[in-house]
């Protein structure tokens, strides 16, 4: 079991910055790779940014292209999302979740790969 603990989320005006964390325990050794999703009210869950663990290879969505970070800390095992210049259309709940197969850079952006989740943290964003 992986457990996936997610914080930083908040109420922001537009063009502002926020900094999710996730920290991630248990059993994370078979981890190949982390991702962040996000579901607004009325809409699917969707993908938002990916890391793979080996090569640190980083992977967005288009919407947040230059705006968003995604990173890593090995010692710590956790992911964090810097979110810059944020836009009303980026208020959801945010989710992290866990890879544990073996195409990262195939099943990146599917939430249907991802075998573990965190409970999610809600960023609004007010115009």
């Amino acid at each position: 079991q992986v457990q996936l603990v997610e914080s930083g989320g908040g109420l922001v005006q537009a063009g502002g910055s926020l900094r999710l964390s996730c920290v991630a325990s248990g059993r994370t050794s078979g981890t190949n790779g982390m991702g962040w999703f996000r579901q607004a009210p009325g809409k699917e869950r969707e993908f938002v940014a990916a890391i793979r663990w080996a090569f640190f290879y980083t992977y967005y969505a288009d919407s947040v292209k230059g705006r968003f970070a995604i990173s890593r800390d090995n010692a710590k095992f956790t992911v964090d999302l810097q979110m810059n210049s944020l836009k009303p259309e980026d208020t959801a709940v945010y989710y992290c979740a866990a890879y544990f197969g073996n195409n990262f850079s195939r099943d990146y952006g599917s939430k249907h790969f991802y075998t573990y989740w965190g409970q999610g943290t809600q960023v609004t964003v007010s115009s």
